[in-house]
Formats: C-alpha cells, sequence, structure tokens
C-alpha cells in the first residue's frame, strides 16, 4: 500500500493547523505577553515547516484517495496533531512532562475534557485559551474541515466522511457533494457558538472566559479555565446555559443542516433518535433530582433541580463540566452520571460515547429476538424512521458492540497490571473511551489524571483515540487485510 496520497494530504493539514496557533498567540498579544507570543509563533513556524517539508517530499505521489487513504489519513490527524499541540504545552507549562503534554493535547483535540493539569487559574490566559480552542476545533471534527477544502486540492472527500462522521449511518450524505455538507455543518456549528458565547457573556462571564468555556460547551468537552470547573462562577445563570447548549449540542448537527435546508421542523421532531434522547435526559433529571432530594444532599426543589439538570446533561453529553464534587453524592448518582455517558449523545453530534442510535437499534434487536422466540416464523424486521434496517447495519452495530465491550476490558486489565485500583482503572477507561473527561475514584471531578504514569497516560490516550474515531477506524490498520495490495 502507498501511502503518498495519505501523506500529501496531511502535509495541507498540518500546514492549515499552524494558523491555529494564531488564536492564543492573540490573546498573549492583547496581554503584552512578549515571552510566550514568541513561543506560539515558535510552535506554528515549525507546524508551518513541517507541512511544507512533508509537501515537497510527497508532491509527486499526489493522487485521488482510497478507501484506505482515508482511513490512514484520518489516523494520521489524531496521532500526530496532538505532538505539534502539545509544543507549547511542554514549553510553557511549568513542571510538565511531555506524556503529559501529549496527553492534555489528545484529549483537547478528541473533545474528552480529561486533564492532566492543575493550577489552571494562575495558567497565562494564552495556554487556557488554546487548551479550549483544541477542543472547539476537534468537538465536531478536524477531518470535516479538511473535507471541505478538499475540492480546492482536487481531491475527493467521501472517504474521510466514512471514516470520521459519527454513527452507524456512515454512507448517508444530505447534499450532492460531501464538501457542500461539511460547510453546511460548519455553519451550523459557527453559528450556535455564537449565540452561546453571547449568553455566557450575558450570565456573567467575561468575553476570555465567555470564548473558552463556549469552545468547550458546543465541543462537549468540558475543559475550563478554572480549577473549580464551572463551579468557579457560582452562577445559577451560567449553569443554565450550560445546560441549554450542551443539550442542544447532544443533538445531530446534520439535522440542525436539515432543518435549514427544508425551512420545517420535521427532521427534529420526527427523529426517534432525538426523541430518544430527550426522554432518557428527562427521565434522568427527575429520578436525580428526586434522589437528592430524599437523601437530604439539597433541601430545596430549586437547587437539587438545577444541580441534578446540570450534572445529568453535563455527563449524559459527554461534556465533563461540574459545579461540586458529585462523588460525595449517594453512590448510585456518580455510577449512573458515568452509565449515561456512554450511550446518551446522539449520532452526527459534538458528543462521543456509543451514540443513542445504536443503543436504540439494540433494544430494538434485542426484542426482535424475544419475539422470536415465541413467534419463531414471525417477520419482524429492525424499523428506524419507518424504515427497516438493512442487515449489514445490523449486523456492523453488534460487531461495534462486542469490539467496544472487548476493548474496554483490554484496557482496564492494562491499567490494572499497572497498578491502577479497580474503581480509577475501570472508570478511566470508560470516561475516555467515550470522552466523557472525569471518571471516578482518583480521576473523579475533584481530581484529575496528572497523578498518572506515562504508560498509564499512554493507555489513556490511545482510548481517546479509539472512542473518538470509534474504535473500528482505528483497529482496522492493525489487521492483515487492510494493508494488503
Amino acid at each position: 500500500m502507498h501511502l503518498g496520497p495519505a501523506l500529501y494530504v496531511f502535509s495541507h493539514v498540518l500546514m492549515a493547523f499552524s494558523l491555529a496557533f494564531a488564536v492564543p498567540m492573540g490573546w498573549a498579544w492583547f496581554h503584552d505577553d512578549l515571552t510566550h507570543e514568541l513561543r506560539w509563533a515558535q510552535a506554528a513556524a515549525l507546524t508551518l515547516l513541517s507541512g511544507v517539508l512533508l509537501w515537497l517530499l510527497t508532491q509527486r505521489r499526489r493522487g485521488e484517495l482510497a478507501t484506505r487513504d482515508g482511513f490512514v489519513l484520518v489516523n494520521l490527524v489524531w496521532l500526530v496533531l496532538p505532538a505539534y499541540a502539545a509544543l507549547p504545552l511542554w514549553w510553557m507549562v511549568p513542571d510538565i512532562t511531555w506524556h503529559h503534554a501529549y496527553f492534555e493535547a489528545m484529549s483537547a483535540l478528541t473533545a474528552t475534557g480529561a486533564t492532566a493539569l492543575s493550577g489552571l487559574d494562575a495558567l497565562p490566559v494564552s495556554i487556557n485559551v488554546w487548551r479550549c480552542f483544541l477542543q472547539y476545533v476537534g468537538g465536531l471534527g478536524v477531518m470535516l474541515l479538511v473535507v471541505a477544502v478538499l475540492p480546492m486540492l482536487g481531491l475527493g472527500g467521501m472517504q474521510l466522511y466514512k471514516a470520521e462522521t459519527p454513527g452507524p449511518m456512515k454512507d448517508q450524505k444530505l447534499t450532492p457533494r460531501i464538501a457542500e455538507t461539511a460547510r453546511g455543518l460548519w455553519g451550523v456549528y459557527f453559528g450556535f457558538s455564537v449565540l452561546c458565547l453571547l449568553a455566557y457573556r450575558w450570565a456573567g462571564m467575561s468575553w476570555a472566559d465567555a470564548f473558552m468555556h463556549m469552545c468547550t460547551t458546543m465541543g462537549l468537552a468540558g475543559f475550563s479555565s478554572h480549577d473549580a470547573s464551572i463551579g468557579y462562577f457560582q452562577s445559577p445563570a451560567v449553569e443554565w446555559v450550560a445546560v441549554v447548549f450542551m443539550a442542544l449540542a447532544g443533538i445531530s448537527f446534520l439535522r440542525y443542516f436539515m432543518v435549514m435546508r427544508s425551512l420545517t421542523w420535521r427532521p427534529l421532531v420526527h427523529d426517534r433518535e432525538i426523541r430518544t434522547y430527550a426522554a432518557v435526559l428527562v427521565v434522568a433529571i427527575a429520578g436525580v433530582t428526586s434522589m437528592l432530594l430524599v437523601e437530604g444532599v439539597y433541601a430545596d426543589v430549586p437547587t437539587a433541580l438545577r444541580q441534578a439538570a446540570f450534572h445529568v446533561l453535563s455527563l449524559a453529553t459527554t461534556t465533563g463540566y461540574a459545579t461540586t464534587d458529585y462523588l460525595q453524592w449517594p453512590g448510585f448518582i456518580p455510577v449512573f452520571l458515568l452509565f449515561l455517558g456512554t450511550f446518551v449523545s446522539c449520532a452526527g453530534s459534538t458528543g462521543g460515547g456509543i451514540k443513542m442510535v445504536r443503543m436504540v437499534l439494540l433494544v430494538k434487536q434485542a426484542r426482535r429476538e424475544l419475539v422470536r422466540i415465541i413467534h419463531p416464523h414471525v417477520v419482524n424486521p429492525v424499523t428506524l424512521g419507518g424504515q427497516a434496517v438493512p442487515a449489514q447495519v445490523m449486523a456492523a452495530v453488534l460487531g461495534f458492540m462486542l469490539i467496544y465491550g472487548a476493548a474496554t476490558m483490554g484496557l482496564t486489565f492494562l491499567l490494572l497490571l499497572s497498578g491502577l485500583d479497580l474503581v480509577t482503572a475501570f472508570s478511566a477507561v470508560v470516561a475516555t473511551v467515550n470522552n466523557i473527561g472525569p471518571g471516578l475514584g482518583e480521576v473523579g471531578p475533584a481530581g484529575n489524571y496528572g497523578a498518572l504514569t506515562s504508560f498509564q497516560l499512554g493507555v489513556l490516550s490511545f482510548a481517546m483515540l479509539l472512542g473518538r474515531l470509534e474504535l473500528l477506524s482505528v483497529l482496522v490498520l492493525f489487521t492483515r487485510a487492510f494493508w494488503r495490495y
């Protein structure tokens, strides 16, 4: 297999990524931080130079991307870009190792929100801006942005869309050209982002905090500029703004795009996945609110409801914000919140996990098998949106779930072998494979991943990559058949 076409396009990705450093560099310039401004310029120059050199080396090997090239390119982006993104963290954050810097950058670009840093309030503004901005870019997917500009390179983009787009319905196109779809998705994403930024500013945040938390809210990523996360602000208004936009970002942006194109709410109202998403959130909020009141954690309904709504939305959508150490709540609640994060987000949203549509299909398949036990000859196909789901889609969903379970257990055993306790090891893997962020035990909302060893951080970095690319897009590279001509 020749890697020339994939490396050629990746060179353009590197050159484009060098422009991202202008955002924190601008904040450093605004705050008269010349030392850090030069560091950002150095990181941008190194990234740009690497892209140019790779472009010169692969210029004669350019060509149309095959499907396999698309998978190689996607994995290259998510493995290599964090290394360049980690450089300024390594240079400027006190007492940070390369492994911690890479873990932080991987967590940012995969929109996971698992931080290995503490003392965030004392960091330069440009560092926190960079961490949060990376989550904004990674939220909808760096590759969708690449797909939008591929026509300018004379290359097609459907292969990348299939490899990167979350959810089992990867062959669905909303416009004749995938680049138009990608631009439409980014347009919707940007529109919601502006509204979120203004809402946070209205709620009392500074412009800097509003920008950073807009990035991590729309990316459903969860990084904050403060160690206390959203709890730093002690503001119900800020919390409700976060609840609203986390809920909106947890819905497929494909559906918002369809609403804009059709000028009707039908794509949202009649979508089975979205209806189930809303129902699960309402039931979960009601249940957690009731438990907080019954257990006497909060004495009044408004406070209990606000805390329940915030943390249910935060964990279920894989954002990972916190306003309090919810591990101190009754033991059922933290585990339940982590469980919600494994499946609630919709396919096509910026959230992680196995996605609600897969859970809907699995429940329908289980119900179908129960009916077949009683009526072996009944024709009872699995349907979604009034249409029968093709057998190959169901096979893909079942295969995904098998690999998902095996990967989760395998990575957990690796962490147990490294010396972590069971609760921390298992919850850390669940939190990173599903791009949730905080877990339980040592990596709960009151702690972080900074105390883990380099090996443990490496395992969890790989888990974040698996989760972001939905396992199969990564693991296919480890098969012998993939590399055969």
